[in-house]
């Protein structure tokens, strides 16, 4: 149960630290350009990175931590991580038509169900 509540409570830091951070840059912002979420994105892959190597390699971090930061946290705060980082461990491994499928699947399913939610948003 305690952890149940860990990572609630850390997606929450996490869900709010994404909406402060889009907040801020989306001031400083004088393009058009979605600036908040990409550098949200950005970030996230290098924490998902950082919290990652603490925890396999330097032992830093226990599987615990682990859980609570980088399901919890990272997992509010954003997504974009660990698709990147799940992309990383197929190139490491060689996989490259995985690679390849999940890079360019779920970009390009992606942008065709966000197009078929929208249709369908507006026909109900």
């Amino acid at each position: 149960m305690q952890r149940i509540l860990l990572l609630g409570f850390a997606g929450a830091l996490g869900a709010l630290a994404r909406y402060g951070l889009a907040l801020l840059v989306q001031r400083l912002n004088v393009t058009g350009f979605p600036w908040g979420t990409f550098v949200i994105n950005m970030l996230g892959c290098l924490a998902f990175g950082f919290i990652w190597a603490l925890a396999e390699e330097r032992l830093f971090i226990s599987g615990e931590t682990r859980l609570i930061l980088l399901t919890g946290f990272m997992g509010a705060f954003t997504t974009f991580s660990t698709f990147m980082f799940e992309s990383s461990q197929l190139m490491r491994d060689s996989e490259w038509a995985f690679v390849v499928g999940n890079v360019v699947g779920q970009n390009l399913l992606g942008l065709l169900l966000m197009f078929l939610g929208l249709t369908l948003g507006r026909l109900v």
